[in-house]
């Protein structure tokens, strides 16, 4: 008879109890399709709890769960980054198979983690860490394993995407939309890893190193949030046939398509901003607290993936989607042949051995477009000097919109532009903002094409 998998879930708050309830209301499926019996026999958990099976052992010394003899794989659901990463190393050290859902603490510390996991010849699932129930990283691991990706695009935060949509569906400000999203649990009562966009580059950090086979490098990834994006621009940007979005940015810059060139500006991109998009592309219409990853990769092409991206649900059910996976690791014939661990799909998806150095490019070095608005007196001559600087920088306009003033005297100029070097912009920005006939500073916002 086919042994039981032995599940230790650590940390019961929403996603915990999700886990517990899916696992209570889908077992038979889950027998059907692993073979095996999964039973949770232990949780860690600070106080007990009265809802919980009395014949799962309830522990709040979370070291001892993890490396208890009644475990086969340990679920960690704690988040942070202190506790977490050591609960998750004993287990590993203790020869158990983990699940996490915890980004921050892959972004931040998975290179070592994934390494002592090799090293003790188990695997670390991390599904659930970005883009909650969307299945992103199987996709990008398995689906797309012959493929070279050349960039993928994230609206990969709901709690940003919600404010950036009833920002321009209802014409609310930002601090507004900011409290309902905190009175509706989306948002914490300190919303800056949201709005400040550092939750979505945990996740692009992981999606980037998948999809390039690059060391994770949280410290390298761009960040920057919405709390400066106005009304003023979310509707001007309408009128030009764009919209604002929160979206992470993972490009491969190969100027001379050769891997190894030595140009200034080839490298990779990972940043995290508001940014333009066209109105009529997928990505645009992902709204509300919905997640959604476009990837652009060849011979594929373009393959988008969306659905909910956070809540017990969701995040349940990635959990245990990568609960199966290692139900079937553990009934292989080799599981117990620890020096045979090469048929199975690697952390990052490549090879470790095989891991790249490909440089991160600094912020000065990013192509994009971008959204100009600029304010000036209505003098003559006053457009000519801000297009003669654009041009004297090397940047190429592609629309320009003059709109009616809003002071006595000033009007505001909007601006679209090709893609350029953002150094060549930092450059001609600080030389328009020196113009007598400008009274304030230049705002401006990313624009991706996403072409």
């Amino acid at each position: 008879m086919s042994k039981s998998i032995k599940l230790a879930i650590l940390g019961l708050g929403t996603v915990g109890t999700g886990v517990v309830n899916l696992i209570n209301d889908n077992l038979g499926e889950l027998k059907r399709r692993s073979g095996r019996d999964i039973v949770i026999t232990e949780v860690g958990t600070r106080r007990q709890r009265d809802d919980i099976d009395p014949n799962i052992i309830q522990n709040s010394d979370l070291m001892a769960t993890a490396a208890s003899d009644n475990v086969d794989i340990v679920i960690e659901l704690i988040g942070g980054t202190t506790l977490a990463k050591e609960v998750i190393m004993h287990a590993i050290r203790h020869g158990k198979h983990v699940v996490t859902a915890n980004k921050a603490l892959l972004a931040e510390h998975g290179n070592e983690i994934f390494a002592l996991a090799e090293a003790n010849q188990v695997h670390v699932a991390y599904e659930a860490a970005v883009a909650g129930g969307i299945p992103i990283i199987k996709v990008m691991r398995e689906a797309l394993a012959a493929n070279k990706v050349d960039w993928l695009a994230g609206i990969i935060n709901g709690t940003g995407n919600f404010i950036m949509t009833e920002m321009r569906d209802k014409g609310r400000p930002f601090e507004d939309v900011l409290q309902e999203a905190q009175e509706l649990g989306y948002a914490e009562a300190d919303p800056t890893f949201d709005v400040e966009g550092i939750d979505a580059a945990h996740k692009l950090a992981l999606l980037a190193s998948i999809a390039f086979g690059i060391p994770l490098q949280f410290d390298k990834v761009y960040c920057e949030g919405i709390r400066n994006i106005t009304l003023q621009d979310v509707n001007y940007a309408e009128e030009l046939g764009y919209r604002i979005k929160h979206v992470g940015f993972a490009v491969r810059r190969n100027s001379t398509g050769d891997e190894t060139s030595n140009d200034d500006n080839a490298g990779i991109e990972l940043r995290v901003h508001p940014t333009l998009i066209p109105q009529d592309t997928l990505l645009a219409n992902v709204n509300g607290v919905k997640n959604a990853v476009l990837v652009n990769s060849h011979p594929l092409g373009q393959t988008l993936y969306y659905g909910d991206g956070a809540g017990a649900g969701a995040t349940a059910s990635a959990v245990m989607a990568d609960v199966m996976d290692l139900v079937r690791v553990l009934g292989s014939d080799d599981h117990n042949n620890p020096g045979n661990n090469s048929h199975h799909v690697p952390h990052l998806a490549f090879i470790p051995e095989q891991l790249s150095n490909t440089p991160i490019l600094r912020a000065e070095q990013m192509i994009t477009g971008y959204y100009l608005r600029v304010h000036a007196y209505d003098n003559p001559g006053v457009l000519a000097d801000i297009t003669r600087i654009l041009s004297d920088a090397g940047i190429n306009i592609d629309a320009i919109l003059q709109k009616p003033a809003h002071k006595v005297g000033q009007v505001p100029v909007i601006i679209l532009t090709l893609p350029v070097v953002e150094s060549q912009m930092n450059l001609a920005i600080e030389r328009i903002e020196k113009l007598a006939t400008v009274t304030d500073k230049v705002v401006r916002i990313r624009l991706d094409e996403l072409a």
